[in-house]
């Protein structure tokens, strides 16, 4: 986006954005970063690249989501080559999505494995739209506001450093948790009663 007019600066920041959270492997977070370092140069407006942002990725991920509905589960459940494997770990999606859904899509849009396939991943599971719905807008405002706010901070230079180091320190907290939580589930329940019983 450098080097480009502005108007066709918020078009790739949201082509961009769209095409990331609809599942293509493209640099949406790197396209949010450079803006909001663009922001900080005065080339582009914080409130429109966090609006412009927050849009698209909502955007792709109901895309995503209707096409791992109508389409991804389809070719999972359907025959040939690993069938039962597959069945079984679609299975296991929803039960995991049934449980954890509205967490995950949110926790999905600050990581970068999963920003490309949690909305499909939902979709193919059968989350219920409304539970996706809700927990898909929050993921998004949250994620264009404090991506972009903290490049624009950060400035031109700084900007994608710091952005990476708070993903990573938030993939981290996260994975902890998770860990712990598995721990606690997979403890028998007669650990946790005092000896004094």
């Amino acid at each position: 986006m450098f080097g480009v007019p502005t108007g066709l600066g918020y078009v790739a920041l949201a082509g961009l954005i769209f095409g990331e959270s609809a599942g293509l492997p493209i640099p949406g977070e790197t396209a949010l970063i450079t803006a909001g370092g663009l922001a900080a140069s005065g080339r582009l407006h914080l409130p429109a690249v966090i609006l412009v942002a927050a849009a698209a990725a909502v955007a792709g991920d109901t895309v995503g989501y209707w096409l791992g509905r109508r389409t991804g589960r389809r070719l999972l459940l359907r025959g040939g080559l690993l069938a039962s494997h597959r069945r079984a770990v679609v299975q296991r999606a929803d039960r995991f999505f049934a449980r954890y859904g509205t967490a995950t899509v949110f926790v999905a849009r600050f990581l970068p494995g999963l920003r490309y396939a949690g909305a499909v991943m939902a979709g193919a599971s059968l989350m219920r739209w409304r539970h996706f719905a809700v927990a898909n807008a929050a993921g998004g405002i949250a994620w264009s506001t404090s991506v972009a706010t903290i490049a624009f901070l950060a400035g031109p230079t700084g900007s994608v450093a710091i952005v990476v180091l708070a993903n990573a320190l938030a993939a981290c907290v996260i994975f902890i948790a998770w860990r712990q939580r598995r721990a606690a589930m997979r403890r028998p329940p007669w650990t946790s009663r005092s000896t004094n019983d």
